[in-house]
């Protein structure tokens, strides 16, 4: 599974955001979509079982912190999401 260095932004929820991808770091595996190892064009492994997703971040560079929520987390704690309160 090939990995990502990025930069991005951390929230006062704990979430980080990715806001610029700096490099992928290869993981060599046939069976990953990303990987220069994977058969080209990726019809040729048709059905393809093989992994599409990135593994963790290899390095997070926190390019900027702030104590608000991150927009999935306003939505839910501070926007139309949020658990009405008993009175």
């Amino acid at each position: 599974m090939c990995n990502l260095e990025t930069e991005g932004t951390k929230y006062g929820c704990g979430h980080y955001v990715i806001t610029k991808k700096l490099r992928k770091i290869d993981c060599g595996n046939r069976y990953c979509v990303w990987s220069i190892a994977h058969p080209q064009p990726a019809s040729a492994c048709q059905p393809c079982y093989c992994e599409k997703f990135f593994g963790p971040d290899a390095k997070e560079t926190v390019t900027a912190s702030t104590p608000e929520y991150c927009s999935d987390c306003h939505y839910w704690y501070r926007g139309a999401g949020q658990q009405q309160r008993r009175r």
